[in-house]
């Protein structure tokens, strides 16, 4: 799985996400509701876990979508960046909302190993099929944004992941229509808990970074000091921070010394657009002249 790139953060998702997000909710919502009375009806480990699954899809698309709707709200007195951070809140939320559903899946897999039971494999087939084509399509749906904002990643992953649990159940239904081995019903649920975790590993650890302000994949510190160090004028650079606005809004502050302090607004112009260049739009900028000691000594 590619690591998601801030420095992408010009191409906003378009307003037709909301529509998305709606469809996604929607469907996948009163599929649950068929797939759990399917699940308890035949007893199958899969199918419930497969709405379980589904269950955590609704709640990371309506996150999401609350993440997107609150990140186009304007900067307040209070909240002066405005609500652009829940969308780094949701996509942490959303990949642990994965790793509970993995968690659920595991211990349901392990009862049934335990204590096997007769599974209807025909029932499972019809039931994960329709989960297939439902998540699958939504999943395309968020295609073009995924690489574009870490929280319609994260919802894009719940829908691949999901998708492929319905693709197991599948599989495990047409074993047990042609073999009548039940057992392969919570194996295929340990497998399909391997592939979630491996598929949300990458997500659960990028938005915990950006959580804390870390410095966003895909940008590299040492990258951003040099590019500010190629400014002729510039004699050195001190106090740099870099984090997340937002998953798709880069920022930085930085101290600079200049050799010149009458070129500032012409460094100043040009340092902003190569910044703009590497992936960070909100940049501050403190200019200091050569052999003045920086009053601000700790970071």
């Amino acid at each position: 799985m590619h690591s998601h790139n801030h420095s992408n953060h010009n191409h906003h998702p378009s307003i037709s996400l909301n529509s998305i997000f709606r469809f996604g909710i929607i469907i996948n919502l009163t599929f649950v509701a068929v797939e759990f009375i399917m699940g308890f009806l035949y007893d199958s480990v899969g199918l419930l876990s497969d709405a379980g699954h589904n269950m955590s899809d609704v709640v990371s698309l309506v996150l999401a979508m609350l993440a997107f709707r609150l990140s186009k709200v304007h900067a307040s007195k209070k909240y002066t960046y405005g609500y652009k951070k829940a969308t780094v809140l949701v996509s942490l939320i959303n990949a642990i909302i994965l790793i509970v559903a993995v968690i659920f899946i595991v211990v349901e897999s392990i009862e049934k190993i335990i204590t096997p039971q007769p599974v209807n494999g025909v029932a499972v087939v019809w039931t994960a099929a329709i989960g297939v084509i439902i998540n699958a399509a939504t999943a395309w749906f968020f295609v073009r944004d995924k690489n574009k904002d870490l929280n319609i990643k994260g919802a894009y992953l719940h829908m691949v992941a999901d998708a492929l649990v319905s693709v197991g159940v599948v599989v495990s239904g047409i074993i047990i229509m042609a073999t009548g081995w039940s057992l392969i019903d919570p194996v295929i649920g340990l497998v399909i808990a391997a592939v979630i975790v491996f598929s949300t590993w990458n997500l659960l650890r990028e938005s915990l970074n950006l959580s804390i302000d870390g410095v966003p994949s895909g940008i590299v510190y040492e990258n951003i000091r040099q590019i500010i160090m190629s400014n002729a004028d510039v004699k050195d650079i001190h106090h740099l921070h870099i984090w997340a606005l937002s998953t798709t809004q880069n920022a930085l502050t930085a101290h600079i010394v200049l050799s010149d302090i009458d070129r500032m607004e012409t460094v100043k112009a040009d340092i902003r657009q190569l910044l703009r260049n590497a992936g960070i739009d909100h940049a501050t900028l403190e200019f200091e002249l050569d052999g003045i000691e920086c009053e601000n000594e700790s970071d």
